[in-house]
């Protein structure tokens, strides 16, 4: 009967896998040494970020999600919301996300969506190690050249270095 391998050989002598053989081998020391815990954050800025990336993309939320957010921008103090649009659902192997998106004109929006989630989906799996299960794209408007942002008029409403007057 050959010499089963005990904990204690295992950490003093770590064979380095394979060409054949599996991940999971590999995967399993590391997970018996602890865990990592992602907060749901981390993951919606990954996706904000990888979905910035897609060209065809105005921004990222509905109308009032980008007015509030704005605001907070201003605000000293406040942290502008790389992940603004984007709810995530995150557990220990998994995670599913929501993004709300708006469009730019003429943009062809399946193929924008195919996109969008390919590259979140490549984005969040490779730097969390989650399996992305889903990601469900809402194009809530569509930005058309002629409209003004809604950032940018109350850019123009409030001069350089000064805050907003709250009402």
């Amino acid at each position: 009967m050959p010499d089963t391998p005990t904990p204690a050989t295992m950490h003093k002598n770590p064979a380095a896998p394979g060409p054949g053989a599996p991940a999971a081998d590999a995967g399993r020391v590391v997970a018996e040494r602890g865990r990592t815990a992602l907060a749901v954050g981390v993951v919606e800025k990954i996706a904000g970020m990888a979905a910035r990336e897609v060209s065809g993309i105005h921004a990222l939320g509905s109308g009032l999600s980008r007015t509030f957010g704005a605001m907070r921008d201003r605000v000293p103090g406040g942290k502008s919301s790389i992940g603004r649009g984007i709810k995530a659902e995150v557990g220990e192997k998994q995670t599913a996300i929501d993004i709300a998106l708006v469009v730019e004109y003429g943009v062809v929006i399946p193929e924008l969506a195919r996109q969008v989630r390919e590259n979140i989906i490549d984005a969040v799996e490779r730097m969390t190690g989650l399996e992305v299960v889903e990601v469900n794209i809402a194009v809530n408007d569509v930005h058309l050249p002629d409209e003004p942002d809604v950032e940018e008029e109350e850019e123009e409403s409030v001069p350089s270095g000064q805050r907003p007057k709250l009402k």
